[in-house]
């Protein structure tokens, strides 16, 4: 594969010299697939528009030879984005970032991340993660991801808004053991979630296969059918009920992007104050302005979405010793919490 500052022929778009931004080869089993279609699940934050624009300038290779967007991507193809430019420097500087350090010997770290702080670098992104404070306070860590979005150390993420625990690999031999862990579902992770509405049973689990939404490419969503996506299941617990909303645990046995926000959306119980599956806006309660003003001053008080990482258990994978973890929420997810007490309290006298 060429290195980013590698030069391809140019011949083909016209242009002098053109720089490789993606390569990708299609398996020996690919079924014939339109290239947009290919593209789209492969290129982050890409859209089929974007692609087709791409393609219509010559920016599109299969096997070298340009094509256009309805190109059919068949088997062992080689697929490659081009642009006039070079790639974005993709070196992680060191950034003294604080981190909240729960435990640390020679081969992993676990860390209680904050709340609004991005796992990695990636699209709008680039400085400013847990990635470029961990290569602040560790100088070396191993990386098992790709070329073109380096993440080392990680071998799982919790979105930007989501608090909690976190493990980090400091060597190579603790990322492929805690990799296999994280695949064989050989861990134990635990969420504490507030969702909308009065959750009816106790507990239960949501089977659904999870993959990109089909309208809107930044959301994951559920296909119960199992026809698109990936297999994912996650059992759920009520903790306290506040009759609008439900603050509840969940269980992953599987760790799709979005799961939780994702399965629960689809339970119909999105999580509070969740911007991106429809949780900021307020879906149960009165029309009373009083209590639109008490779910405005939540929304102010924790501006994301009411998900928190509370409990992780794994093996350390050279001293073969079982580690657990937990984490209490943060300050903004407690408040909100007691603001709901209160206030059911408030309603029962």
């Amino acid at each position: 594969m060429m290195e980013d500052d590698e030069l391809l022929d140019g011949e083909d778009s016209g242009q002098d010299e053109l720089y490789e931004h993606h390569r990708f080869k299609a398996d020996k089993g690919q079924q014939p697939l339109r290239i947009d279609k290919f593209l789209m699940d492969r290129v982050a934050n890409a859209t089929r528009n974007k692609i087709q624009v791409a393609a219509k300038a010559g920016n599109v290779l299969v096997n070298g030879t340009a094509v256009k967007q309805n190109y059919r991507v068949k088997a062992n193809d080689e697929i490659t984005i081009v642009m006039a430019h070079p790639p974005r420097d993709r070196t992680i500087i060191p950034e003294n970032i604080p981190l909240d350090i729960v435990f640390e010997d020679e081969d992993v770290v676990v860390v209680n991340k904050q709340a609004n702080l991005v796992v990695h670098p990636g699209h709008g992104n680039y400085s400013g993660t847990l990635v470029n404070a961990l290569m602040y306070h560790f100088n070396s860590l191993p990386d098992m991801g790709r070329e073109e979005e380096p993440r080392p150390g990680l071998v799982h993420r919790l979105d930007k808004g989501t608090s909690g625990i976190m493990v980090v690999a400091k060597t190579e031999l603790a990322m492929v053991g805690l990799a296999k862990q994280f695949f064989d579902r050989s861990t134990d992770r635990l969420y504490e979630a507030l969702v909308w509405g009065d959750v009816v049973e106790e507990s239960g689990t949501i089977v659904g296969h999870i993959g990109r939404s089909l309208k809107n490419r930044l959301q994951m969503d559920v296909f119960p059918d199992g026809d698109q996506g990936k297999h994912a299941v996650t059992h759920y617990r009520v903790l306290e009920r506040f009759g609008y909303v439900t603050l509840v645990e969940c269980k992953l046995e599987t760790g799709r992007t979005h799961q939780i926000r994702a399965h629960m959306r689809y339970l119909g119980h999105p999580l509070f104050n969740d911007e991106r599956y429809g949780g900021d806006t307020i879906l149960k309660g009165t029309t009373f302005t009083k209590y639109k003003q008490f779910i405005q001053n939540c929304f102010e008080i924790m501006p994301r979405p009411a998900l928190h990482a509370k409990y992780l258990a794994f093996t350390q994978p050279v001293t073969k010793q079982r580690l657990q973890f937990s984490a209490l929420p943060p300050s903004d997810m407690n408040t909100v919490l007691e603001k709901w007490r209160v206030y059911t309290a408030s309603r029962k006298e």
